[in-house]
């Protein structure tokens, strides 16, 4: 018995200085994450991070956080590597490097803050404890492909955190850094192809918030994935990626799905990739590696008016096939999905236009591309009694086959063949902040960052309109993200996707259900699509 009680109290001992030791180190409630308080120091899996305390609203962020290795050297044209670790306490304060861009007007690249080692992120959290198990929302923005980066002022992501959900923005790869397609890089890839690592990065940055956000407050298990534009077209792209699955549980695109008036094929992104070399006299794949950035960058310039020579393509790995025939077969990551488009979406897109400087001449252009036989079903739709008329027409055409067409067909596609419902909207809020619905113009509204933007007036402040419009577009978005539903008590009803002239929400002066718009528009413009694709000028 005396040994037995002996072994008791050393045991017992053993227990006590134990604790003890753990109480000295921070332990006791650190131990319990539901109970211990979230503030700017952090432990994640490649190490611990020192952001931003918390603001006047309780908002911590933690900005340039590195979510794979620098794609520098060896690892330029390579999928996103691993991070490796680091022993001291990183700094997270600060925006990381953005990538590497096309000037939006053509020109030289602009240097300033930019680089290829640029694969970083930023968190903002509103959480109280660690185990707060918030609904995480992860922005990918827009840009073309070819130029943007998530450290926008537009995007950040404070606002959106005060109504109780982790808002994650990030950077990933563009223009020739994201999408440059090779045979030689196909055979050092090991099977998983080249020329997709744009896409290959958003999906990594998604693991890394499967792996690390539940350290910020999050909850790994109820992910939204949202984006505009090009980061829209991601989003669709993810929905057909079996990469992506299991990776995000709710999704919304504002204005983009696809990227089909785009979309390449293998061999067209190939093709591109070998008259890479000649334009940087470089023939090999080490020799290409050794361009510095910016030569390449400015090799390869962009801009609104020109087709992208490096962007998403059906690459057989990433995509195994065009999205559009992926949920068509219901094969897609099938996930609730909230998604719409705006009034002006084609304002920027004038480029691409048809010949509108007269009546005339967009009615023949209009002819040769969809055929005498439809002319006059297409000057129902879209008139030319007048050359103004026809400007109007040309702007609403071209933002239908360029935007509106595809994110409708999505919202469809999804109804019909998948199980998650679809909520749809049309956002055609103007005012003297917003003049035009344009094309980008609801980020602004949908972060809470009234900040002027593309086609925002840099003279006139936001309104208490304006200001109630976002609150109310930050609620839709913010309720998705948590339940999968974007409605709750005190907002317009807004209804299920029913699919094609079914109930939307309008979101304008004022916000309520409405019957959707452009139906018989996008009905018509889907009897010119061949394998997936709108291909105007073939009959």
């Amino acid at each position: 018995m005396n040994d037995m009680k002996a072994k008791v109290l050393l045991r017992g001992a053993a227990i006590l200085s134990t604790a003890m030791l753990v109480s000295a180190c921070g332990g006791g409630d650190d131990d319990d994450p539901s109970v211990t308080p979230l503030n700017n120091h952090v432990t994640i899996s490649s190490g611990s991070l020192n952001g931003n305390a918390a603001d006047a609203s309780g908002i911590v962020s933690f900005k340039g956080i590195p979510y794979a290795a620098p794609p520098v050297g060896p690892l330029r044209w390579k999928e996103p590597q691993p991070v490796a670790p680091w022993s001291v306490a990183r700094d997270a304060t600060t925006l990381g490097t953005k990538c590497w861009a096309a000037n939006l007007g053509g020109g030289p690249a602009v240097t300033a803050g930019t680089g290829e080692d640029c694969l970083y992120l930023n968190v903002w959290s509103g959480a109280k404890t660690r185990g707060a198990k918030l609904p995480v929302m992860v922005w990918v923005h827009g840009g073309g492909f070819q130029f943007g980066t998530g450290s926008d002022p537009q995007s950040d992501g404070t606002e959106l955190a005060k109504r109780g959900v982790i808002v994650v923005t990030i950077n990933y790869r563009l223009g020739v850094f994201g999408f440059l397609a090779r045979p030689d890089l196909d055979a050092e890839s090991g099977g998983h192809k080249s020329g997709m690592y744009g896409i290959q990065d958003t999906i990594a940055a998604l693991q890394w918030v499967k792996d690390n956000i539940a350290q910020f407050g999050g909850d790994p298990t109820k992910v939204t994935v949202f984006g505009e534009s090009a980061g829209a077209h991601a989003v669709g792209m993810l929905m057909s990626s079996p990469l992506a699955t299991g990776l995000f549980h709710r999704a919304i695109g504002e204005s983009g799905a696809y990227w089909e008036s785009e979309m390449k094929t293998l061999a067209q992104a190939q093709a591109f990739g070998a008259a890479l070399g000649p334009l940087v006299n470089a023939t090999t794949l080490d020799q290409l590696r050794a361009v510095p950035a910016a030569q390449l960058q400015n090799a390869t310039p962009y801009n609104l008016s020109l087709p992208a020579q490096f962007s998403p393509f059906v690459d057989g790995y990433v995509l195994p096939e065009l999205p559009y025939l992926r949920f068509a077969g219901g094969r897609q990551n099938d996930v609730p999905l909230l998604a719409g488009v705006n009034a002006g979406e084609g304002i920027p897109f004038m480029g691409y236009a048809l010949p509108h400087n007269t009546a005339t001449a967009f009615i023949n252009a209009a002819t040769t591309a969809f055929g005498a036989a439809k002319m006059p079903t297409f000057l129902q739709l879209y008139p030319a009694t007048t050359d103004a008329q026809a400007v109007a027409s040309a702007q609403t055409l071209v933002g239908d086959l360029t935007i509106r067409n595809e994110t409708w067909t999505w919202a469809n596609q999804q109804y019909q063949t998948g199980k998650s419902p679809v909520y749809f909207y049309n956002f055609d809020f103007t005012s003297a902040f917003t003049p035009t619905a344009a094309h980008t113009d609801e980020i602004a509204y949908v972060f809470g960052n009234l900040l002027p933007g593309p086609f925002q007036s840099r003279d006139v402040p936001p309104s208490a309109l304006d200001r109630s419009v976002s609150a109310t577009m930050q609620s839709y978005w913010t309720n998705f993200a948590k339940t999968g539903n974007p409605n709750a008590t005190g907002l317009p009803a807004w209804p299920k996707y029913t699919g094609a002239g079914s109930q939307a929400l309008n979101i304008s002066q004022t916000i309520q259900a409405a019957p959707e718009e452009g139906t018989a528009r996008y009905q018509f413009l889907n009897q010119f699509r061949v394998n997936g694709i709108i291909a105007q000028g073939k009959h």
